[in-house]
């Protein structure tokens, strides 16, 4: 890993866990459930994407619709 999580062993690491949740200010059950909501979300855009690729007629627009609800969900974190 380039920046170093592993490099000073498991303390580093499970430092890590708070690190970057506090630095977005959130704790780290806070920065579990965002990052996994937009997993999930990543994952059915992920599929209507697929689908639409096979029947173009379905979902034409949800995965970009979805995918600019994430953005600006991240854009307005900063």
């Amino acid at each position: 890993m380039s920046d170093g999580i592993f490099s000073a062993g498991c303390g580093s690491f499970l430092r890590h866990f708070k690190d970057h949740p506090a630095r977005v200010n959130e704790s780290y059950l806070q920065h579990a459930g965002f990052a996994l909501s937009f997993a999930g979300s990543l994952f059915i855009a992920g599929l209507a994407a697929f689908i639409h690729a096979i029947i173009p007629a379905l979902f034409e627009t949800t995965a970009s619709r979805l995918i600019r609800r994430l953005y600006a969900r991240i854009d307005s974190r900063e």
